[in-house]
Formats: structure tokens, sequence, C-alpha cells
């Protein structure tokens, strides 16, 4: 129970409700996602930004990408993801120069649980040796997914 103090000195206990319910939605957010029915399951949406500047060679061209993705990438993700085209920007942490580059956002949802994470990393680190780049961006956010035809029922 929160407890108040009015200016003399007195507490004061109206809030009470107030903070019930507020410390009820606390917990039930500490508890992960709860998807409603028609939602599907609980899930990680990973977003990874693959750069296609590349130092001291042109830029990681379409060809490039589509054999990365035919090779790495779909048979780590066989269930799917999503690709999209992107303008990126940074500041290269050694060399304090802001690159800006043409980038590959990759969007995949896979359930949550650590070896969701290390199927990502892999891919990451699949890039980073292959062309040599400095990092490969990842975003992670929960949601809720739901990619079957039974879900849609």
């Amino acid at each position: 129970m929160i407890v108040f103090w009015n200016g003399r000195g007195k507490k004061l206990r109206g809030l009470l409700w107030y903070s019930s319910i507020s410390m009820s939605l606390l917990l039930t957010a500490c508890g992960g996602i709860q998807c409603g029915a028609g939602a599907g399951q609980p899930v990680r949406i990973y977003d990874l930004y693959f750069g296609r500047a590349a130092s001291g060679r042109a830029e990681i061209g379409e060809k490039d990408w589509r054999d990365f993705r035919d090779r790495v990438v779909t048979p780590a993700l066989p269930n799917g993801y999503t690709v999209f085209d992107g303008q990126g920007a940074w500041m290269n942490p050694r060399s304090r120069t802001t690159i800006s580059e043409s980038t590959k956002i990759l969007r995949v949802a896979l359930p949550e649980g650590p070896e969701s994470l290390s199927v990502v990393n892999r891919i990451r680190a699949a890039w980073q040796k292959r062309f040599r780049q400095y990092v490969v961006g990842m975003t992670v956010q929960s949601g809720c997914g739901a990619f079957s035809p039974s879900d849609a029922l």
C-alpha cells in the first residue's frame, strides 16, 4: 500500500485502489506477453540491418545479397522472413566518420527462447565475416504472431 501525507501530518489512503491496480498491471507486464484469442503465440520480432557499404570495395550488390540470402538466411529461417530496402547512416566509432549507405533490413518473428537469438546472431556473424563489416545492427521487440492457416480460423 502506498501511503501519502497531507500537509498537516495526517496519512491519506484515498489512492489505495489506484495503487493496487497499478501494481497488478506492473506484475502482469513482468510475466511476458499474453496473446489474446486469435492473436497467435508470443514471439520475438528481430530487425537486422545489413549495411551494404564495404571498406575497400564497391557497394555490396543485389547479386551478393541474393547469394547470402539463399545460402545463409533462408536455410537458417526456413519458415520465412521479410526483407526491406532502406537507407541508413551511422558513425563509425573507430574513425568517427559518418557513413551513409544502402541497407537491407531483415525482419523475422521467432518463438521466444535462446535458440531464436542464437539463429539470428549466426546470420549477423556470417554477414560480418563474409563482407568484413564492423557490425550488423539489430533491434528486438516482443509481440504476438500468427503464421499458420489454423491461426486465421
